[in-house]
């Protein structure tokens, strides 16, 4: 079996894939948008990476440049991603509702391609990079959570610009 480390097969594929296609089907719908609880998300995958960053040894300066600018890069993409983000504010009730944009989802299945491709080719030629596994699964957990925070943060901001527009002009 080729394409995957280890010889796990295409297997290791089918569960990102499946996990990807349901989120994205749920993201299609509109949804209510509680701006209180969009902390949450940010803070579980916080809390992780500080847990996993904390069971290992600190990275060497190389790999810390590399885990900013991932983290950077994820910020940006979270940023770009909430921007695609539809919210809106029903002018009577103030309630909020988002919806996923197609973009934001596509950017979502990019993200994992790239993911994918550079997870094989890191994993082959590891040593030649001079950077282990571990370093490489570090770089991707900061990516994410850069992704995650980003695009809350600029979901709630959206979101109580838009409600304090709406009371302003009821």
């Amino acid at each position: 079996m080729h394409g995957y480390p280890g010889n796990v097969g295409y297997g290791a594929y089918l569960f990102p894939l499946v996990f990807i296609a349901l989120a994205i089907l749920r993201n299609a719908r509109v949804r209510n948008l509680k701006v209180e609880r969009l902390w949450i998300a940010p803070l579980m995958i916080l809390a992780a990476t500080v847990l996993s960053f904390s069971q290992q040894q600190a990275p060497g300066p190389v790999m810390i440049a590399a885990d900013i600018a991932a983290l950077a890069a994820g910020a940006a993409l979270g940023w770009w991603r909430g921007r695609f983000t539809k919210i809106t504010v029903n002018r009577e009730t103030h309630a909020l509702t988002s919806q996923a944009s197609p973009v934001g989802m596509l950017l979502i299945l990019g993200i994992f391609a790239i993911r994918m491709g550079l997870r094989t080719y890191a994993a082959e030629n590891a040593s030649a990079l001079h950077v282990s596994v571990t370093d490489i699964t570090d770089a991707f957990l900061l990516l994410a959570v850069g992704l995650v925070c980003a695009q809350r943060l600029e979901m709630a901001l959206r979101a109580t610009r838009l409600v304090n527009e709406a009371r302003a002009s009821n």
